[in-house]
């Protein structure tokens, strides 16, 4: 009853210090068991800006690794000019080759929409096509499948990068929700902490028979703060500002006789449509680490909670 009074205080101080300035739709989880520990309008459907390139890459590194694909495969940039509204940082052009896992860099790192278009471009056309779609086409729909396997009800991805649509055309969408149940699946293989957690990295372009580095930086700006390593920032005209992180403290060990037991601790938050969401995140995750403290001093009952 004690601890249960404590995490009830500290859930009321939550909503009394974020409930008014945080107008996003966003949701706290427990990254091991699902539960969650805070939340606002978490079944809402929102446009997800370039957080669907979770997706995209996990789809790519769950694919690598039943095809025993290596990410060193060089992609090469078609002549075909790219979709109205691509982001294209650096600038990429006819006849550049890049690997495939420098392609994944730039998506998870910077948003990049023509190396996420490559990315579903080159994957597609490797996977079983049973519906005869275009290569990109294709792809997008192992990414609705990734979705409905994760029972990611209230998701629709369109293409592969997260950008809006044109306004005559249907509009992709996910919520809160949806999108920490991806997360918390990213999380649990080994593959994406290495891509989102680096702050920076040597990206290397062939052009014309010549090589060279581009250094690109994390838009990510929170990584390192509060033990955050990943995940995503982005933003769209429809989708607003979008944030996925993860933080991760050390794993509590507890001895009982001879058996000593781990539990790890990492705390998931979704943000959507903020017009602030790197203050806002990090003032969200602060929060979830002390009602994630409180719930974990109950000895993470069940009873009362609500898991996704």
């Amino acid at each position: 009853m004690k601890y249960r009074f404590l995490f009830l205080f500290f859930l009321f101080i939550f909503f009394a210090e974020v409930g008014l300035a945080c107008a996003a739709s966003f949701i706290i989880v427990d990254n091991e068991t699902g539960c969650i520990l805070a939340e606002k309008g978490r079944d809402q459907k929102n446009a997800t800006a370039s957080l669907a390139q979770i997706a995209l890459a996990m789809t790519v590194l769950d694919w690598a690794t039943i095809s025993k694909t290596n990410l060193d495969a060089l992609v090469t940039i078609p002549a075909n000019p790219p979709d109205q509204g691509t982001y294209n940082p650096l600038g990429l052009r006819q006849g550049d080759r890049l690997t495939l896992r420098d392609l994944l860099y730039l998506s998870v790192m910077i948003s990049d929409h023509e190396a996420a278009q490559r990315i579903a471009s080159f994957v597609g056309s490797h996977l079983p096509n049973p519906q005869q779609l275009d290569a990109v086409g294709n792809f997008v729909s192992q990414m609705n499948a990734l979705a409905r396997k994760l029972q990611m009800t209230r998701t629709l991805f369109l293409n592969p990068s997260g950008r809006d649509q044109l306004p005559s055309e249907a509009q992709p969408y996910s919520t809160a929700a949806d999108l920490a149940r991806l997360v918390r699946y990213a999380y649990s293989k080994p593959g994406l902490l290495f891509y989102t957690s680096q702050r920076s990295r040597n990206i290397q372009i062939e052009r014309d028979g010549k090589k060279f580095q581009v250094m690109i930086q994390n838009t990510n700006t929170l990584l390192g703060v509060d033990r955050i390593d990943g995940v995503k920032i982005g933003h769209t005209n429809r989708a607003n500002g979008c944030l996925a992180l993860t933080s991760e403290d050390r794993p509590e060990v507890r001895r009982e006789g001879s058996t000593v037991y781990t539990a790890p601790r990492r705390i998931d938050l979704i943000l959507l449509n903020s017009s602030d969401p790197l203050e806002e995140g990090m003032g969200l995750i602060r929060q979830g680490w002390q009602l994630y403290q409180a719930w974990a001093k109950q000895g993470r009952p069940t009873k009362g909670y609500r898991f996704l």
